[in-house]
């Protein structure tokens, strides 16, 4: 324990002697987690759409307001022209055009029956889908109304109908960053672990110092548990930042579950990360190699965690890959306990899966460690 204090101790004042980069560890992901919700919002809204009206008549009108007061539209471009429009289009100054027919109210009341003609940019294939889901969501609600007005007024008080009352669970107001902020919380945190865990181990190879540690009867599992422990605790420093400091004060999100079960199981995680951050360092000879494997490691990480795309959409083999990366485990354990109030019971597979992985990566950066003596 002797040994292990004094090798804190040299850690700490290595850490806070360069204040460039604990000011860099502690405000960079304060910057990037009130920029990034904002950004990271997969709410499409403002969709540019063009209108090409034949008909002029009273039924095109109330479609075209119909779709500008709903929010999710801009009207780009009003005309009678498809190849004008279709200009538009091209340019990507519009993203769906909407081309009512002549004789298009004339159609509905005489025949019961009408068309429409959309044509959807789909280069940005989530905007696209999203977007003509919302047009054909309107346009049959558009249709519902006609025919409601066409009902005569003895039968509109016994139609049937059916009313949908919906609940939104959790996030009742369907706030998007409180989806998004927990995770990106959780990005944060570990690559700021996983980086400077990574970058500690290979200064001290190329700067030299490293070899005065090799000569000494230092053991290993004492090395890597004084480069462990520094990073571990700037980890909890870091994501308590996060949490009180800019997602309740900035964002108001407020966590609806224990607090101590998310610092249990973050302490776990932090372990977990520091050892790959410490199997880099032990198979890099410089840090400009830790920096590359470092980054080659949080960009899948990041990617196939769950943060941006649902994991339930992955093919069976990207969903292997994603159940053995730590983030993943992490970022649902956030979302179940901030929004959903999870208890131990909920996450008692999530912690069983951490303390393996644990125990894992910190045995291997323990035994691939090549401590040598002169």
């Amino acid at each position: 324990m002797r040994t292990l204090k004094f090798l804190l101790q040299k850690e700490f004042r290595q850490i806070f002697r360069n204040t460039m980069i604990l000011r860099m560890i502690i405000a960079m992901p304060i910057m990037q987690l009130l920029i990034m919700p904002l950004a990271a919002d997969f709410e499409i809204k403002n969709i540019n759409i063009s209108v090409v009206d034949h008909d002029h008549s009273s039924y095109s009108r109330k479609l075209i307001e119909k779709i500008v007061v709903s929010g999710y539209f801009k009207l780009n471009d009003y005309s009678n022209s498809f190849n004008q429009s279709f200009q538009e289009f091209q340019k990507d100054n519009s993203d769906l055009v909407l081309e009512i027919p002549q004789h298009f109210e004339r159609d509905l009341m005489r025949e019961n029956s009408g068309n429409l003609f959309i044509a959807v940019n789909a280069i940005n294939g989530t905007k696209a889908a999203v977007g003509s889901t919302y047009l054909s969501h309107i346009i049959s609600n558009f249709n519902t109304d006609i025919r409601l007005d066409w009902l005569p007024p003895q039968k509109s008080n016994v139609t049937p109908t059916i009313e949908i009352a919906t609940r939104n669970w959790y996030n009742p107001f369907l706030n998007y960053p409180f989806f998004m902020v927990p995770g990106i919380l959780v990005v944060l945190v570990t690559m700021v672990g996983a980086y400077m865990c990574a970058l500690n181990i290979v200064k001290e190879k190329e700067i030299g110092t490293i070899e005065q540690i090799n000569v000494t009867p230092i053991k290993k599992f004492h090395f890597i548990l004084g480069k462990l422990i520094p990073f571990w605790v700037i980890g909890i420093i870091v994501f308590t930042i996060g949490l009180f400091g800019v997602a309740r004060l900035v964002y108001g999100i407020v966590p609806v579950g224990s607090l101590l079960l998310m610092y249990a199981f973050l302490s776990v995680y932090l372990i977990a990360l520091l050892g790959v951050g410490l199997i880099i360092s032990t198979y890099s000879e410089t840090q400009q190699q830790a920096m590359s494997l470092a980054f080659f490691a949080m960009m899948i990480f990041i990617l196939m965690s769950g943060l941006f795309t649902s994991i339930d959409s992955m093919p069976e083999w990207a969903k292997w890959i994603a159940r053995c990366n730590p983030v993943t485990y992490f970022i649902e354990v956030m979302r179940m306990v901030v929004l959903k109030a999870s208890g131990f019971e909920d996450i008692k597979k999530h912690f069983l899966v951490m303390s393996g992985m644990a125990v894992i990566f910190n045995v291997w950066a323990i035994l691939n460690y090549k401590k040598t003596s002169s």
